[in-house]
């Protein structure tokens, strides 16, 4: 679409009166760096380091069979930018439509100037504001809930939304209870402005006691790591927390849209682990056909999951306009939260 076509279908944003303004997702895109690893790819890697798993163990474990891994030298903006292009394509924008950037990620390009920035710049987009958030696993729920609040109170009428991760720089391969967990990718999405709700009702939530079940404990002092560059975890603790906070994140928004279960379409949550996203459906008592599920292929890419897993649900026909969808998250933090949207 030309530059002149997107001028001229360019909407007359509501006015910024309370309860007149909200915002609806317009387009979403996702990218997956091309190296594709399978269990037994990694499987193999770790057995040349005397580490021993195998593809049965991963799978009941987690659900998970590949994931995918950026080369070295290729950042989370490039993974970002290449999402974001898909977003703002679906929504029949052009890159200089856009005047807010936010992106969700724990493994920026540098300490700073921001990913944001740096995708912007990528973008050739000049003067709106961009930053990024940090939430972990819940960061793009964060980041979506920042951008909604921006735009419903007149800030901003055209945001790009980013999850963009490289976990596969913080991994211990020598640690086979998280290095088979976590793969690399990113997701977007565009909200719009409009006068009729997209994003129905959000939720935030944290809690620092638990920084330590999930934790990545290294930072940089004089140009030296201090600590332990690593992911931690301590898995049970995670997952018995995850779906007590997840179960009760969903209800809470629920309850603010004035809204029971029974309107989700889809529940789209945050593709950590097979077994707690079932666990979570179980509790909305939702069947697991209505658990739009990427973990198998993507594993845990943290910020990136769920706008990872909204465009693949988009693109290959499951979700459709019209329908609800729930979309929660959990990560390190401990951090979590949800949102209803009416898509």
């Amino acid at each position: 679409m030309s530059s002149s076509q997107t001028k001229q279908n360019t909407p007359s944003f509501p006015a910024t009166a309370a309860g007149t303004r909200f915002a609806r997702i317009a387009g979403t895109g996702s990218y997956l760096p091309p190296k594709r690893l399978t269990n037994q790819d990694l499987v193999a890697q770790l057995a040349q380091r005397g580490i021993e798993t195998s593809d049965e163990w991963i799978v009941e474990r987690t659900g998970i069979r590949a994931r995918h891994f950026a080369e070295p030298d290729v950042p989370s903006s490039a993974l970002g930018v290449q999402a974001a292009r898909q977003a703002i394509e679906a929504a029949g924008l052009q890159p200089e439509d856009i005047d807010l950037i936010i992106c969700a990620t724990s493994t920026p390009d540098m300490v700073f100037p921001s990913t944001a920035c740096l995708i912007q710049n990528e973008l050739g987009i000049i003067g709106c504001p961009a930053f990024d958030v940090q939430a972990v696993c819940s960061g793009f729920i964060y980041a979506l809930t920042v951008a909604d609040g921006m735009i419903r109170n007149g800030t901003a009428n055209r945001a790009l939304v980013i999850g963009s991760e490289v976990f596969s720089r913080l991994l211990d391969f020598n640690d086979r209870t998280t290095c088979v967990l976590f793969g690399d990718g990113a997701g977007a999405v565009v909200l719009e402005a409009s006068d009729q709700p997209g994003i129905v009702s959000t939720c935030l939530h944290a809690d620092g006691r638990y920084a330590k079940i999930l934790n990545v404990p290294g930072n940089v002092r004089g140009g030296e790591i201090m600590g332990d560059p690593t992911l931690k975890m301590d898995g049970q603790a995670v997952f018995k927390l995850a779906v007590s906070v997840l179960d009760k994140a969903a209800h809470e928004v629920l309850e603010k849209a004035g809204r029971d279960a029974s309107c989700i379409d889809w529940l789209i949550p945050h593709q950590a682990n097979l077994r707690i996203m079932q666990g979570t459906a179980k509790k909305l008592k939702l069947p697991t056909e209505k658990v739009v599920v990427t973990v198998d292929q993507h594993g845990n890419t943290s910020a990136a999951s769920i706008p990872l897993a909204l465009d693949h649900a988009v693109r290959s026909g499951q979700v459709q306009r019209g329908q609800t969808l729930m979309l929660e998250g959990v990560g390190g933090g401990f951090t979590w939260g949800a949102v209803l949207v009416d898509y």
